[in-house]
């Protein structure tokens, strides 16, 4: 804790992505933010999963009145009017998710440059900030649905890595091999610039062969990939959403807060 990370050269983008549910998608996205931003850094949440868990995480409402995502997708509303600041994080900011995601997938069909509004809209964000004379920002995660609807192709649009959080248990290695086919399509035919940066072990329960057999087999695949910290099963990460925050400030002594900081740590060292 306290320690000082490097700033990026220009801000990184990631899409924090796997269409297998329950892998710690979200709990990933908030820790990894919230460490980043405790270090010092800028940091930009942005909620694209209608169930809204990121910005429960980050202390940040999101029912149905309040201007979204969704906004900014459907009805062009500027990222700059969503964004709210977390309660607990100085650095860290959140564009939330509404129950109105839900219908953005079928409503993203009929517009214009569907796939890239998400990244359009960031842009648009990036120039105003430096207008306002903010600092710019070091890292956006973006928390996807666990689908590859609409509303992940934007997500992949607009970044330029995927962090893909799998958890130690073989179902995860089926949908590992899936993720990865359409990652390469959206490279193919939207996003050329995307790569798959990073790999993080969760859900990690050291008294289990399969744990380690799981992990081992990742790591051989993806020997650059592959952090090397990995997330222990937590009581704590699971509590820390209850209380709207992230296990960083909810227990920043606990394994898992821990394992985050050392994820981040070693994300902003690459």
């Amino acid at each position: 804790m306290g320690r000082k990370l490097p700033r990026p050269e220009k801000t990184r983008i990631f899409t924090v992505s796997n269409q297998k549910g329950g892998v710690g998608k979200t709990t990933t996205t908030v820790n990894i933010a919230a460490a980043l931003a405790a270090a010092g850094l800028n940091v930009l949440v942005i909620d694209i999963d209608p169930q809204g868990n990121a910005s429960t995480a980050l202390g940040i409402e999101h029912h149905a009145d309040v201007d979204s995502i969704y906004d900014v997708l459907i009805n062009d509303v500027a990222l700059a009017d969503v964004v709210a600041q977390c309660p607990d994080i100085d650095k860290l900011i959140c564009a939330p998710a509404t129950i109105h995601l839900a219908g953005a997938e079928i409503e993203l069909v009929s517009l214009v440059a569907r796939e890239q509004r998400l990244r359009r809209a960031i842009d648009v964000y990036a120039k105003t900030r430096e207008k306002n004379g903010e600092e710019r920002l070091d890292y956006i995660f973006i928390d996807c649905p666990p689908s590859l609807g609409l509303l992940t192709v934007n997500a992949f649009c607009a970044a330029n890595e995927v962090l893909i959080p799998i958890q130690c248990e073989y179902y995860a290695l089926e949908g590992l091999s899936q993720l990865l086919k359409n990652i390469e399509m959206i490279q193919k035919h939207l996003n050329a610039d995307l790569v798959v940066s990073t790999i993080l072990l969760t859900m990690y329960d050291g008294r289990t062969n399969l744990a380690a057999q799981v992990a081992a087999e990742v790591r051989t695949h993806f020997p650059d990939q592959v952090l090397s910290a990995v997330v222990p099963r937590s009581v704590r990460i699971s509590e820390a959403p209850s209380y709207q925050q992230t296990v960083m400030t909810y227990d920043p002594s606990s394994s898992g807060a821990l394992s985050y900081l050392e994820a981040a740590a070693e994300i902003a060292e690459r």
